[in-house]
């Protein structure tokens, strides 16, 4: 039995982690394990610090942490969009330790990009529930947002797009205020539950602009009133001995949460969504 909540958090900090095998594919050590604790059970992943590669511009040894304090924005705003994750001692040493989310079948539009692009290469936001696709010629469709235009081979382009979705949306919302510089399509996972996951967040909350992301559909439109709602939350919730100040400050340096105080801050000055800043590559390479 696999429990919610609280009693989630809990199996994943004190639980007995079994490693059952290594996602080979991952850039990092991440282990795919399976966390016991008075018969309840759930499936996790496992990253240790010590599988972290080093980061020319991250601290070394720090992307645990990220990880789990983009968890717990993403819990402070309330929409839920990062797996249960903690810190915690494991069989190789401290590690990241989140929940396996069991993603629907088929949600890599990726892989699906020319089967979700209608002949006249108009998408269909609502396809399979796909999230992100590659269409031909020059506008996205409806349902779709743009984002700009790849080489898919033969001298050939296409558009890549991202569905309007409200999920994705808020997701935009959240990697502008914890700084993600990795916003892939494979770090899209659309739950069982009609959710949608976020994960890898381990290249976040740097003091410079790193936002690197496929979700640029909405660059400059303004804020949703949710969305506002949420960031003037975030922001009392950040204020000097607040809250998520504090747990923040338990997980990166000063400077990094007074980054995130000001990232929340110019989001509510401007009530708009973030623009690609043209100092840093704007969509992550491989976008995948």
């Amino acid at each position: 039995m696999t429990p919610d909540g609280s009693a989630l958090v809990e199996l994943l900090t004190r639980g007995e982690l079994t490693v059952r095998g290594r996602i080979r594919e991952a850039s990092n050590a991440v282990l795919l394990c399976t966390v016991t604790l008075d018969g309840d059970t759930a499936d996790c992943v496992y990253k240790p610090v010590k599988g972290e590669r080093p980061l020319w511009d991250f601290p070394d040894g720090t992307l645990a942490q990220r990880e789990v304090a983009a968890y717990l924005v993403s819990e402070a705003t309330g929409w839920g969009l990062v797996p249960v994750t903690v810190l915690r001692d494991g069989p190789y040493g401290e590690g990241m330790v989140q929940q396996w989310i069991h993603a629907e079948a088929g949600a890599e539009a990726e892989a699906e990009a020319e089967e979700d692009a209608d002949a006249d290469g108009n998408g269909d936001g609502d396809a399979d529930g796909a999230l992100l696709a590659l269409v031909d010629g020059e506008e996205a469709g409806e349902g779709w947002r743009p984002v700009a235009f790849a080489e898919v081979g033969g001298g050939r382009t296409a558009l890549l797009v991202h569905a309007d979705d409200e999920r994705l949306r808020r997701l935009a919302v959240l990697d502008a205020v914890i700084n993600n510089g990795d916003r892939k399509g494979g770090h899209l996972l659309p739950g069982g539950d009609g959710r949608l996951y976020g994960i890898d967040h381990g290249v976040t909350f740097h003091v410079e602009d790193k936002l690197r992301t496929l979700l640029w559909g909405w660059a400059g439109e303004p804020l949703t009133a949710e969305a506002v709602a949420v960031l003037g939350s975030l922001s009392g919730q950040l204020a000097d001995g607040g809250p998520l100040a504090t747990r923040l400050g338990e997980l990166i340096t000063p400077a990094e949460v007074a980054a995130v105080r000001d990232r929340v801050a110019v989001l509510l000055g401007t009530g708009t969504h973030p623009e690609p800043s043209g100092q840093w590559p704007s969509i992550p390479w491989p976008p995948v």
